[in-house]
């Protein structure tokens, strides 16, 4: 008890020592008292203090720990902008995409595109396309899966897929040169290559690969950086047809344009402020490079100075036209110019 008091007594002595008259507290002493501050040793490299970009580079590049990498499951990509992680560019496929509705699964199946699975929701209406879908999902060796509605909900991200949905491979694209490589038989019209620049909505991208199947095109360039990509929305708009026609990517679409050049391919740009139509446009026959800018913007500078000529499609109205309803309009008015000049070459025959 007595030990107890005296603690208190002394405790109580140097809080009074401590304080003045008023009750204020004494000032410091600046660090060189008696009880003199401690150092905090030295400073820290750059890569060890937090918040520091060198400390976050150097997080980012350290290497993830297995513990957190095990068991997560691969990303879908069935969500608006899921899967966009590493070097990839806007939607470029570097994981599993999904295929929503009748037609446009029917249609990836027909053309046999690359699938993981085929999801199909309980209890749907009398209809042949899903007979015909389960029957060349089987022959194709791809698993069949039942989902539930809130399942097939989420796979496909909200979208309208009537009971259908199918999870395709990521897309391989192809290296610009290879649109122009193959050797054609003699008889075929010369190459057709569509450049988009600056297009960013993946359902354009799958109109313009359809419309290239539908007139006899090569392929689609896209660049890599503010782009679309293949993704399930391309997938969905191009009906299937992203199977058939190439879509190839270029880290930079003005040098890819220059090199199509050297090759021998003419360059043709499509601007509503062009001062020729396209349906006078000479170089229809010729191997060709259609570029289609984007409906706010236009042709990008860069690529701009890359074309040879510079056409428009004419229109009455005060409105602009889609990209993609642009291309096919384009692509259909390039295939008249060839039947044309192939039928007067056969009359002059």
């Amino acid at each position: 008890m007595s030990g107890d008091g005296g603690k208190r007594r002394g405790a109580n002595r140097a809080l009074r020592a401590s304080r003045t008259k008023s009750g204020k507290p004494r000032p410091g002493t600046g660090g060189y008292g008696r009880r003199r501050l401690e150092g905090k040793g030295p400073t820290p490299p750059a890569e060890m203090r937090p918040g520091h970009p060198a400390q976050r580079r150097a997080a980012a590049a350290a290497p993830a720990p297995v513990a957190a990498t095990r068991g997560q499951a691969m990303p879908t990509g069935a969500s608006r902008g899921a899967g966009r992680s590493g070097n990839r560019g806007r939607g470029t496929g570097s994981a599993a995409e999904v295929v929503a509705g009748r037609n446009a699964v029917l249609e990836s199946l027909r053309a046999e595109v690359p699938a993981l699975a085929l999801h199909v929701g309980p209890r749907l209406d009398a209809d042949e396309r899903i007979g015909e879908a389960i029957k060349l999902a089987a022959d194709a060796g791809v698993p069949v899966v039942e989902a539930g509605r809130a399942e097939l909900d989420r796979l496909t991200g909200g979208a309208v897929h009537q009971g259908l949905a199918l999870r395709i491979r990521p897309y391989a694209y192809a290296h610009p040169d290879e649109l122009i490589s193959d050797r054609r038989r003699p008889g075929e019209p010369p190459p057709l290559v569509v450049a988009l620049d600056g297009i960013t909505d993946p359902r354009n991208l799958g109109a313009v690969v359809r419309s290239v199947a539908a007139f006899g095109g090569t392929g689609v360039l896209i660049p890599v950086r503010r782009s679309a990509g293949a993704t399930a929305g391309a997938w969905k708009a191009s009906a299937g047809a992203l199977a058939r026609v190439r879509v190839a990517q270029a880290p930079n679409l003005s040098r890819s344009l220059a090199a199509y050049a050297e090759a021998g391919l003419f360059v043709v740009g499509l601007d509503a402020g062009a001062g020729a139509e396209i349906g006078t446009m000479t170089l229809a026959d010729s191997p060709l490079v259609l570029v289609i800018g984007s409906e706010g913007k236009g042709l990008s500078r860069l690529v701009a100075q890359q074309c040879d000529a510079v056409v428009r499609i004419p229109i009455s109205g005060a409105e602009s036209l889609n990209a993609a309803v642009a291309a096919g309009i384009a692509l259909y008015e390039v295939s008249r110019l060839r039947d044309n000049r192939r039928a007067d070459l056969g009359e002059l025959g």
